[in-house]
C-alpha cells in the first residue's frame, strides 16, 4: 500500500472518501475528523510511544460520569492476539472493550496483520448500525505500526510513532514529544513521564497508570 505524507505527517486512512477501500490518502486539516470525535472522549488519558525496538501503551485509571469520579484505578490497556498486540482505549468502557473483541477477531481473521484488522474494524464500526453507535477510540501498536481508530472510518498512523487522545491526550503528546526529541529516555519511561504530566493538568486523569510494552 502507497503512502502520501501530508504536512502534518499523518498517513492516513479514512473509509468515507474512499467507497470504503482502504487506500491511503491525504486530507488538509479540516478533513481531521478524528479530533472531533476525540474531543468527546474526555474522560482518559492514553498515550503510545516507540523507541528503539520497544513499543509502550500506557493509560490512567480514573473512570468519570459527569463531573463525579467513579472508579479510579480502572485497566484501558490490554494485550490482544497471543500478547503480540497493544491496546488502549479512551471513552465509553462497555464500548472500548466490545470493539476490542472485535477487534481481537480481526486479528484472528487476518493473522494478526495490524493494518489490514484495523481497517477492516473501521469499516465495520462506521458501517455496521449497531457499532455506529459505540463511543470509544482505539490506539493498538505492534512491532511495526502505531495506530489510532475511529468510528469515523478512520485510521490514523501519526508521525514519530507517537499517539496521545483522550481528554489529556494533548499534554501527553506535548510532553513525550519534547522527551523523545532531547532525552536518550526509553519509550516506557517516556509514556510513564508524559502521562504523570498529563495526570497533573487534566481533571479527567489521575496517576494510577496501567503500562504494556512491547520488545521487538
Amino acid at each position: 500500500m502507497p503512502k502520501i505524507a501530508n504536512s502534518f505527517g499523518f498517513s492516513y486512512y479514512n473509509l468515507n472518501y474512499c467507497h470504503l477501500s482502504p487506500y491511503l490518502l491525504h486530507y488538509p486539516p479540516h478533513d481531521l475528523s478524528w479530533r472531533a470525535r476525540e474531543e468527546d472522549s474526555k474522560v482518559t488519558t492514553i498515550v503510545s510511544v516507540r523507541r528503539n525496538n520497544q513499543v509502550v501503551i500506557a493509560g490512567d485509571g480514573q473512570v468519570s460520569l459527569g463531573n463525579t469520579v467513579m472508579k479510579g484505578n480502572a485497566k484501558k490497556v490490554r494485550r490482544l492476539y497471543h500478547n503480540k498486540v497493544l491496546a488502549g482505549f479512551a471513552g465509553g468502557t462497555a464500548d472500548a472493550f466490545t470493539l476490542f473483541e472485535r477487534f481481537e477477531a480481526k486479528l484472528e481473521m487476518h493473522q494478526g496483520h495490524l493494518l489490514r484488522s484495523a481497517v477492516e474494524l473501521a469499516k465495520d464500526w462506521r458501517t455496521d448500525r449497531m457499532l455506529r453507535k459505540l463511543e470509544a477510540m482505539l490506539v493498538v501498536a505492534d512491532a511495526e505500526a502505531s495506530l489510532i481508530i475511529t468510528g469515523n472510518g478512520d485510521v490514523v498512523q501519526p508521525e514519530y510513532d507517537l499517539v496521545a487522545i483522550g481528554s489529556g491526550g494533548n499534554y501527553a503528546q506535548a510532553a513525550a514529544l519534547a522527551l523523545l526529541q532531547n532525552t536518550e529516555l526509553s519509550a516506557l519511561e517516556i509514556a510513564e513521564k508524559s502521562l504523570t504530566i498529563a495526570g497533573d493538568i487534566c481533571v479527567f486523569t489521575n496517576q494510577f497508570k496501567t503500562i504494556e510494552e512491547l520488545n521487538y
